[in-house]
C-alpha cells in the first residue's frame, strides 16, 4: 500500500509543474512511511510514498523500471494473484530481480499492455510510463477500493492518490457547485466528481491513456453477470464457502504482521472465522465505548474472539478519548466528507497500526447481500403489505414524534417516517431519498449560489441507471455497489487507515466473488425481516448464535451530543456564525440557523447529520480550499 502522484506534460508550460512534484509526493507521507523517490524527465514526473508490505528490501522501491529501462512504474495496492502471473511471465522468458508484486504488474504490462488489467485480483491505482513511444498508462481496480484524482488541460494531466496531493501543484481551487450540491444530500461527493471543478475522480474500472497526441479515459471492467442456474441451496452454500474461502486465502499474503477487525457483527466475524483458520495465531482487532452502551459492541465482538479462539485485543475507549481524534480526522480530509463513523475507524486504524501493518476487514458484505435496514425497507416497499400501506399513510403523525438516531425509541420514528415518505415516491427518487439526509429542495434553500442542475441531474441518471435491473431489489443493491461502496464506504477505510499507514484489505470484494453474488436472485439475499440471508445459512456453523440474533447497528459516534455540548462554541461560535457565514458567500444563514434550533429541539431528526457536513465543509475551507 502506498501513495502515487505525478504529472504528464504536454509543453513547456506543463513541464514546470515538475518543480511541485516534490511537495506533492510529501503530502502523501502517511500513506507510505517506509521510503520516498521521485522521477522526472522531458514529458512525466513521477512521485512515490511506499508502505513496505510484500519484499521489503529495497528491491521493492519505486518509482521502479524494467530491466531494459524504457518502463517505469508506481504503483498503490497489492495483487493477489501476483505469484501466479510471475510464473506465467517466467515461462515466457522473463527474469525478475525481487520478490514484489509491483515488478510482476509491470512486467504484465509490458507483455500483455492494457489487456493485463483483466488477469489481475487485487486492488490497485498505478501508473505506468513507457519513455519510448512517451506515453502514460493509469489505472483505478474494479470497484475503487483504491483512490485516483486527476486533472487535465491544455498543458498537462496530474494525478494522486489524495486531493491533498493534487494541492501542490497549484490547481485551482474553484468550487464545483454540483459537487458540494450532490456533498450536503449525500454526505460525500461520488466520482467522477470532486469538490473542485478542474479535479476528477477516476471512476473504478476505468483507467486513462495519455501520450503527446491524444487522451482517452475508457472502462476496462463490465462485471460479468452469469446467468443463476437453479440448484438446490445447499450447493449454494457451498459455492459461497469455497469462494469465500478462496478470497480471504488470497489475502493473507503479506511479509509484515497481518491481523482482522472483529467489531461484532456478521461480516467482520465471518472473515476472522475463516482466517483463523488458515493462520491460527490470527490477531482480531476491536475498540469499545465504555461510557456510551448504545454504541459498544465490544462485548459481542469478545464472544466471537472467544468462540473462533484468536488472539483478541479490545481498546476500551471514552467518548472523550473519541472526540480528542475529531480535529485530527478534520486536519486529514483533504475533501469534503461528513460520514461520522469515519472517526471510530480512524481511532481503530490507530491502534491497531500499533501491532500489525495490515488488517482484514468485512466491507463489502452489506452492499453485495444486501445487509442494511434500508433494503428491508426497500423490500418491503417493493412487495407491500397491510403494514406498509398503513405505515406509508400516516406520514404526519410520523412527522410530529420525536426523531433521532440516538435512542432505540426515537430512532423508530425517525426510519417510520422516512418509511412514509418513501413509500410515496417513485423508485429513484425513494432510492435518492433513503441514500441521503437532506431533499434537493432543502439544499437549494441552504446554498446561495445560483445553482444550475442539468449536469448535476445527468450524473444522478448515470448513477442510479442500476435501478433498472428486472430484479428491483438487486437493482438497489447494484446502485449501492456503484454508488455507496466506492465513494462512501471504502472511501472512508482508505482515508482513516492511510491516515495511519494500515492496509486495509477487503475480502468480500473478491471480483469473482462479487460476478456470483449478483448473478444471485435477490431472494436470496434479503426478504422483509432479515439481509444477508444465503451469507448468514451458509456460516452459521463458524459463530456463536448469539451473533446472528443481533440486530443491524451501524458503527456510530454520538455526534448529536458533541455538537450540543464540546464542540457548540466552535460550531456556533465560529465555523457556522453568522459573521462567519455572511462573509464567505456560499451558504444562507437563515437556514443554517433553522438547522441550529431544530438541532436541540424534541425532533432532531438528523440535523446532526446536516450540521456536521456544514462542519466537515467549514473546517475543509480553511485548510484547503482557500
Amino acid at each position: 500500500m502506498c501513495g502515487i502522484t505525478g504529472l504528464y506534460a504536454f509543453n513547456l508550460v506543463g513541464r514546470m509543474h515538475v518543480v511541485n512534484l516534490a511537495n506533492a509526493t510529501l503530502a502523501l507521507e502517511s500513506r507510505g512511511p517506509d521510503f520516498q523517490d521521485m522521477y522526472h524527465d522531458e514529458h512525466v514526473g513521477l512521485g512515490h510514498r511506499r508502505l513496505s508490505i510484500i519484499d521489503t528490501s529495497n528491491q521493492g522501491h519505486q518509482p521502479m523500471t524494467d530491466p531494459s529501462g524504457r518502463y517505469m512504474i508506481i504503483f498503490n495496492g497489492e495483487i493477489y494473484n501476483y505469484k501466479t502471473l510471475r510464473k506465467n511471465l517466467e515461462a515466457s522468458g522473463v527474469n525478475f530481480r525481487s520478490e514484489t508484486d509491483t515488478e510482476v504488474l509491470l512486467q504484465a504490462y509490458i507483455h500483455q499492455g492494457k489487456a493485463c488489467l483483466q488477469d489481475l485480483q487485487g486492488f490497485f491505482s498505478f501508473a505506468i510510463y513507457d519513455k519510448k513511444e512517451e506515453r502514460l498508462f493509469l489505472a483505478r481496480d474494479r470497484f475503487g477500493i483504491k483512490p485516483l484524482y486527476y486533472l487535465i488541460d491544455g498543458d498537462k494531466l496530474l494525478f494522486a492518490s489524495e486531493m491533498k496531493a493534487m494541492i501542490p501543484y497549484g490547481i485551482s481551487k474553484e468550487i464545483d457547485m454540483e459537487a458540494l450540491y450532490t456533498y450536503l444530500q449525500l454526505n460525500y461527493i461520488p466520482a467522477p466528481l470532486t469538490i473542485f471543478k478542474q479535479v476528477k475522480k477516476l471512476l473504478p474500472g476505468h483507467c486513462i491513456e495519455i501520450s503527446t497526441e491524444e487522451f482517452t479515459v475508457s472502462k476496462y471492467y463490465n462485471p460479468e453477470t452469469p446467468e443463476f442456474e437453479t440448484t438446490d441451496r445447499e450447493n449454494l452454500k457451498k459455492t459461497l464457502q469455497e469462494k469465500l474461502e478462496a478470497a480471504v486465502h488470497k489475502r493473507l499474503v503479506a511479509d509484515v504482521p497481518l491481523g482482522s477487525f472483529l467489531s461484532g457483527g456478521i461480516d467482520s466475524s465471518i472473515i476472522a472465522a475463516l482466517a483463523v483458520q488458515q493462520k491460527p495465531d490470527l490477531r482480531t482487532f476491536s475498540i469499545g465505548f465504555k461510557d456510551q452502551k448504545y454504541f459498544d459492541e465490544s462485548e459481542h465482538a469478545n464472544a466471537v474472539a472467544r468462540h473462533l479462539g484468536t488472539n483478541h485485543q479490545t481498546f476500551s475507549l471514552s467518548t472523550k478519548d473519541l472526540y480528542n481524534e475529531v480535529h485530527h480526522v478534520l486536519d486529514y480530509i483533504d475533501e469534503p466528507f461528513a460520514d461520522s463513523s469515519a472517526i471510530a475507524v480512524y481511532l481503530l486504524s490507530k491502534v491497531t497500526r500499533n501491532e500489525v501493518t495490515v488488517a482484514l476487514s468485512g466491507d463489502g458484505a452489506d452492499e453485495l447481500f444486501g445487509g442494511y435496514n434500508k433494503h428491508r425497507a426497500f423490500h418491503r416497499s417493493i412487495h407491500p403489505g397491510i403494514f406498509e400501506k398503513m405505515v406509508g399513510g400516516m406520514g404526519p403523525l410520523w412527522y410530529m414524534m420525536p426523531k433521532s438516531r440516538h435512542s432505540p425509541f426515537s430512532d423508530k420514528f425517525r426510519k417510520l417516517y422516512r418509511f412514509s415518505k418513501g413509500m410515496n415516491m417513485s423508485a429513484r427518487d425513494r432510492y435518492w431519498a433513503w441514500a441521503g439526509f437532506a431533499s434537493e429542495q432543502e439544499v437549494k434553500k441552504l446554498i446561495r449560489a445560483d445553482f444550475g442542475n442539468e449536469n448535476y441531474t445527468t450524473f444522478k441518471e448515470e448513477w442510479l441507471e442500476p435501478l433498472l435491473h428486472p430484479d428491483p431489489m438487486n437493482g438497489v443493491l447494484d446502485t449501492d455497489i456503484g454508488l455507496v461502496l466506492p465513494n462512501d464506504m471504502l472511501t472512508k477505510v482508505d482515508l482513516m487507515s492511510m491516515a495511519h499507514g494500515l492496509e486495509v484489505r477487503v475480502p468480500f470484494l473478491d471480483h469473482d466473488l462479487v460476478e456470483w453474488v449478483r448473478a444471485l436472485p435477490s431472494e436470496y439475499k434479503v426478504n422483509r425481516h432479515s439481509g444477508k440471508l444465503l451469507l448468514k445459512e451458509t456460516f452459521k456453523s463458524l459463530l456463536p448464535e448469539s451473533i446472528h440474533k443481533r440486530p443491524k447497528h451501524g458503527f456510530e459516534v454520538p455526534l448529536r451530543h458533541w455538537l450540543t455540548h464540546e464542540m457548540k462554541s466552535l460550531v456556533f461560535d465560529d465555523l457556522l456564525s453568522k459573521t462567519t457565514i455572511t462573509q464567505q458567500g456560499i451558504f444562507n444563514y437563515q437556514e443554517i440557523n433553522a438547522l441550529k434550533r431544530k438541532l436541540f429541539s424534541l425532533n432532531p431528526g438528523d440535523a446532526h447529520a446536516r450540521i456536521w457536513a456544514l462542519v466537515v465543509f467549514q473546517w475543509w475551507w480553511r485548510r484547503f480550499g482557500q
